[in-house]
């Protein structure tokens, strides 16, 4: 079983994984999807961004490559394949994980009668 991603990494990767986002999307939809349980503040979401970039997880893309640049322009970011890669060992790590619980009755089976 591989080590598990860091609960932030995991939600930043699963963001992008529908499409390109900007910072603040991307912290608008964790903040969402977890009933506001995980709030990532600025210096912790850009932090991590700069640490999934490194990664080669994610990378910044130019949305409108035509326009002039302009002073505090929003930064895009994607996810690579290596970080789709990556979002998908993480999602099976916790199906195994899910699977365990389940045979050990600590979940609901979700197919009754299987």
């Amino acid at each position: 079983m591989t080590e598990p991603l860091k609960p932030r990494w995991f939600h930043i990767l699963l963001a992008l994984s529908e499409g390109e986002k900007h910072g603040s999307a991307i912290m608008e939809e964790v903040l969402a999807r977890t009933d506001g349980g995980m709030k990532l503040w600025p210096a912790t979401l850009y932090g991590s961004l700069r640490d999934l970039e490194e990664a080669g997880w994610i990378r910044e893309v130019d949305p409108d490559p035509d326009a002039p640049p302009e002073p505090g322009r929003r930064r895009v970011h994607t996810l690579t394949e290596g970080g789709r890669d990556v979002l998908r060992d993480e999602l099976e790590r916790m199906r195994e994980i899910l699977e365990l619980a389940r045979t050990r009755r600590l979940l609901p089976d979700p197919e009754p009668g299987r």
